[in-house]
């Protein structure tokens, strides 16, 4: 359960980001990306671990009530699943069609750009 949690953290994060306060910022990403425990946040910004854990709760929660009303995650989640399938599926049926596999890669990077 953990990891999943801070696999979805990780992927709101990137998706809302910009809407977070520099605080919410630095604290999750100290947090979940960097591994950092509440106690070392707490120590290298001189403020209480209890402080930190709040403001590491009020972020996750901002970051799900972002999810509930766009839907950014969701909808690339769906979007690379269908990807997924149609690459695999051109795979099957046409693996010496190098325009249409190319195509399908130009929509992956198009992903990874995002």
């Amino acid at each position: 359960m953990a990891i999943e949690k801070t696999n979805r953290i990780n992927a709101l994060f990137e998706f809302y980001e910009p809407l977070l306060t520099e605080k919410q910022m630095t604290y999750i990403a100290l947090y979940y990306r960097d591994d950092y425990s509440l106690g070392e946040i707490a120590e290298n910004y001189d403020v209480s671990r209890q402080a930190v854990y709040d403001n590491i709760r009020r972020t996750e929660k901002i970051l799900e009530e972002y999810e509930q009303k766009l839907h950014l995650y969701a909808t690339f989640a769906k979007q690379s699943e269908k990807i997924d399938k149609i690459y695999e599926y051109v795979q099957a049926k046409y693996p010496k069609d190098q325009d249409l596999l190319d195509l399908i890669e130009e929509l992956e990077n198009l992903e990874d750009e995002s």
